[in-house]
């Protein structure tokens, strides 16, 4: 009896450890807040401070330079003036833009409607395009913000701005306190996965786009903490064979639930 009380009190004490360690040695993960969307004032803006607005959403929200440069992960967009005339021309154009300012709009919200040849997905035939739709996913562009980059491409492409400001866009709700409102948490892996856009650069379960290395079997590759790690600073080790392309914004834009999450499913796919 007294050996079995002190196997007892032995295994309290190290499940005592272990719960304190767990609760008070391990830092937890507590990521930001979504940022708040940026109040954008249209009524007043002048068409040179809306392209201004275009550049900053090109270069920074819409995380357009990570395939659109000089690596040629994506066609560059400096010479909208040339070509996209042509490719309007092309049969195998499927969309229904008729001038420069439609074609770009549609080529961010249905980019499907025609793929630059050689930068389709695989097994496509190369005719689906590996871009999301900006208006989903972790871009989230509004109406005016797609305008707003749209007046940016043909600015740099060295066409006219054909682009007329916005003054009909709902305007921006003030915040009902200075704390950043919640999005609701997102509850499976295949959501998270679609909601931040991953299939764009990544393969899982071999569909998706091939910018990024295939993680279809990445769990009998690489363990948990790899994967955090590469989810939370994906240019601390870089795949070989591929340009540092990933943006370190996940570990801002997860809530800590939605990256385990993930991290777990991936480590599962062996």
């Amino acid at each position: 009896m007294k050996h079995f009380l002190k196997v007892v009190l032995f295994s309290l004490i190290i499940i005592g450890f272990f719960a304190g360690f767990a609760n008070f040695g391990i830092p937890k993960i507590e990521p930001a807040p979504p940022p708040r969307a940026e109040k954008i004032d249209l009524d007043s803006m002048t068409m040179e401070q809306f392209i201004a607005l275009g550049d900053k959403l090109y270069n920074g929200k819409g995380t357009c330079t990570l395939c659109h440069n000089s690596l040629g992960r994506a066609p560059m967009l400096d010479q909208v003036g040339s070509v996209v005339p042509e490719r309007l021309a092309d049969p195998r154009y499927e969309g229904e833009a008729r001038h420069i300012e439609g074609y770009l709009y549609e080529s961010m919200v249905k980019p499907s409607a025609y793929v630059v040849a050689g930068f389709g997905k695989a097994g496509s035939s190369y005719t689906e395009s590996p871009m999301p739709d900006v208006t989903g996913g972790s871009i989230g562009f509004s109406e005016a913000e797609i305008m707003a980059v749209i007046a940016y491409l043909q600015e740099i492409g060295g066409v006219e701005v054909t682009v007329t400001i916005p003054t009909d866009a709902p305007a921006a709700e003030e915040p009902k306190s200075d704390q950043n409102v919640a999005r609701a948490a997102i509850n499976t892996p295949q959501e998270i996965i679609t909601h931040f856009g991953c299939h764009a650069c990544h393969k899982v379960e071999g569909a998706g786009g091939e910018l990024g290395p295939d993680l279809s079997h990445i769990g009998s590759q690489r363990d948990s903490a790899y994967i955090r790690r590469a989810l939370l600073d994906p240019n601390a080790e870089i795949a070989e064979g591929f340009a540092p392309m990933m943006p370190p914004i996940y570990g801002d834009q997860m809530y800590a639930r939605e990256l385990e999450s993930l991290v777990s499913y991936l480590a599962g796919l062996k």
